[in-house]
């Protein structure tokens, strides 16, 4: 992690309703990376936004009995609005309905067209509207209901119209080379090989416009076609940082991105025509593209007919923000599947926090409180037990830094709760309270020693829980200026004043709960 600047990205959310878990996943899952890099001391740029164009808005949009635009406006400010209410750091909210986004698919389109990349011919075939994809017959199974469906299990329709081609079978070669000399460009490694797979048994050109509906970007010189809905979104990559004018600073910056955060069901339009879009048009194709797992439900897919989907701010409002964004980045190994239960919610915020971090936290802090005038202790010499417990608190950044460029949240998070039961344990050992008149420097030294730990613990964790993090560093009288990865290298001052510590994560009691215990 050298590089001086970091460019990441969500996948643009598509309007069709309302944000759920799932979009909340992806984007606390990036906005922890970005929070990761701007505080190791790189300029990072955070993009997220919202995809507005194609059939399924436009029929959407028609069911709400309202205009497109419109309808994107509403469902696209409640993306938004997300960003503030799950603290999210991203230095810009994208749309495809803006001017500057319609300009660089056109130059795109345009580019495109100059280097003989597109022609004009007849599409007929299978077609998702709710995947926004175009399948083979291979692909498709024939179900109960004698509908054929995609495999993301969408029905699919026939489509016969006049539509413009990319040259995609031109690039197959390219593509494998791509993949070979860049192992890392796709993530993990089952998606990789899922894509090498899917590339090696032969690429067909690829549609890239239609002419039966009117919700999209125009096709230059050519107002009848709508560009396809995914060159149209994948745009959205370069628009934000400047594209079509590569000579521009942030363009030249940030281009191209170090990562494309992406759900494992649309991999094969970030890894297959992403990338031959924008070499076929001169373009460098972005670092890397990781594709994450899905959430199940208390065992069962999440489904608004099921009656089981997540809204993830009146969840961050039941169980609080960072205990939320905590759990959706610790519960699951980043990249799998997992399963979302109010169980082992409130078995991360009891166990892990309230009495992980919250309670080592509230001992120490009680106790530097009650017995060092509410100032950070004067240490002495360090004994075998003391300086193994600050090396492992040294060692934290080094080991941070190689979960984040998997990225490994969850192992990040392993790696702190890991330091959390050995200071516990640390703690119980040397027992301070039985210092006070026994040997009171002792007991400064163990206190130090513990608060030395609990600054590090709490600059690491800020960024999957920004607002505790900086809560924990207040108590320990760190001001903004001391909560970077630089401040690592230093030490707690002696005679810091400390603030009377207040709990860090209460514990969560459902409704009721208290009441019926007496019973």
């Amino acid at each position: 992690m050298s590089a001086e600047r970091f460019y990441i990205t969500t996948p643009i959310y598509y309007v069709n309703d309302v944000p759920h878990i799932g979009h909340a996943y992806t984007t606390v899952v990036c906005d922890a990376i970005a929070r990761f890099h701007r505080l190791d001391g790189r300029t990072v740029h955070f993009l997220t936004g919202t995809d507005e164009h194609g059939q399924k808005v436009e029929k959407a949009a028609a069911a709400a009995g309202e205009a497109p635009q419109a309808f994107c406006d509403r469902l696209s400010d409640s993306f938004r609005a997300l960003m503030t209410q799950l603290d999210i750091s991203n230095d810009d909210f994208i749309r495809t309905t803006e001017p500057r986004h319609l300009r660089a698919c056109q130059a795109l389109w345009q580019k495109l067209v100059e280097r003989g990349e597109i022609y004009l011919g007849a599409y007929e075939g299978w077609y998702a509207v709710r995947d926004e994809a175009f399948y083979g017959e291979d692909e498709l199974t024939l179900g109960p209901d004698g509908k054929r469906r995609a495999p993301s299990g969408a029905e699919v329709e026939w489509v016969k119209e006049p539509s413009y081609f990319f040259r995609l079978s031109a690039w197959q070669d390219r593509l494998l080379k791509l993949y070979a000399e860049r192992p890392d460009f796709i993530a993990p490694d089952s998606r990789r090989n899922e894509v090498i797979s899917f590339v090696k048994s032969g690429l067909k050109d690829l549609s890239v416009s239609r002419t039966s509906f009117s919700w999209g970007v125009k096709v230059p010189n050519d107002p009848k076609h709508i560009m396809y809905v995914w060159l149209d979104a994948l745009t959205n990559y370069i628009t934000a940082v400047g594209y079509p004018d590569e000579a521009t600073p942030s363009y030249r910056r940030y281009w191209p991105a170090d990562m494309h955060m992406v759900g494992k069901d649309i991999v094969r339009f970030h890894t297959v025509y992403w990338p031959a879009f924008l070499m076929a048009a001169g373009v460098e194709p972005p670092k890397r593209v990781f594709a994450h797992g899905w959430w199940t439900i208390e065992g069962q897919k999440m489904s608004k007919s099921l009656g089981n989907v997540i809204e993830p701010v009146a969840t961050a409002r039941k169980y609080g923000l960072d205990p939320v964004r905590y759990f959706l980045l610790r519960e699951l190994p980043f990249g799998q599947d997992g399963d979302f239960s109010h169980r082992a919610m409130v078995g991360r915020i009891n166990g892990d926090l309230a009495n992980g971090l919250g309670n080592l936290a509230q001992r120490v802090l009680t106790q530097i409180q009650r017995n060092c005038e509410a100032k950070a202790p004067a240490p002495g010499a360090f004994s075998a037990e003391d300086s193994a417990l600050l090396d492992k608190a040294s060692a934290l950044l080094a080991g941070c830094r190689a979960d984040m460029a998997v990225p490994a949240p969850h192992a990040m998070l392993e790696r702190l709760w890991a330091v959390i039961g050995e200071a516990d344990r640390y703690i119980n050992a040397q027992a301070p309270w039985k210092l006070k008149t026994a040997d009171p420097a002792r007991m400064a030294t163990v206190l130090y020693v513990a608060a030395e730990v609990l600054r590090h613990l709490g600059i690491l964790v800020q960024p999957v829980m920004p607002g505790s993090g900086a809560k924990l560093l207040a108590a320990l009288g760190q001001g903004e200026g001391a909560r970077d990865f630089a401040a690592l290298a230093r030490r707690l001052a002696p005679g810091t004043a400390l603030p009377a510590p207040t709990a860090l994560f209460p514990r969560f009691v459902e409704e009721g709960a208290a009441a019926g215990a007496g019973r």
